[in-house]
């Protein structure tokens, strides 16, 4: 096979593939600022800890993110083989998703923006 072809290329990367367990939402309707106030009371906590955090938070980002820390969790258990009660919150963060723009009718025929705001929210997690 010639040097740098697709295959190898492609061979490389994923060695380089971090492969930590983890699960991703995307296009999460929370925004960005209100999604961070949740991943942070869980970041670095161990996994069960931080699924009684979330399941007693009023926060909506609260219920997205407690669905994808037990997918994550799965995801450990399934496919890489590890124990729950081992595991912790590695990694979490939400990146910016697209914004859909809406508008509110006002008086005199004026219109006002609404911006709903979307994430991408990705937890990452990994054996003490």
């Amino acid at each position: 096979m010639a040097k740098g072809h697709r295959s190898q290329d492609k061979r490389q990367r994923n060695e380089n593939k971090d492969q930590r367990p983890s699960a991703k939402v995307s296009y999460a309707r929370v925004s960005v600022t209100k999604a961070c106030f949740v991943l942070d009371a869980i970041r670095g906590k161990d996994v069960e800890t931080a699924l009684g955090i979330l399941a007693y938070n009023n926060r909506y980002a609260s219920q997205v993110i407690y669905k994808l820390l037990q997918s994550a969790v799965a995801n450990a258990e399934n496919n890489n083989g590890l124990k729950r009660e081992g595991l912790y919150v590695a990694e979490c963060y939400a990146n910016k998703g697209p914004t859909m723009k809406r508008i509110h009718p006002r008086a005199q025929g004026r219109a006002y923006r609404i911006e709903k705001r979307t994430s991408h929210i990705t937890v990452v997690l990994d054996e003490r």
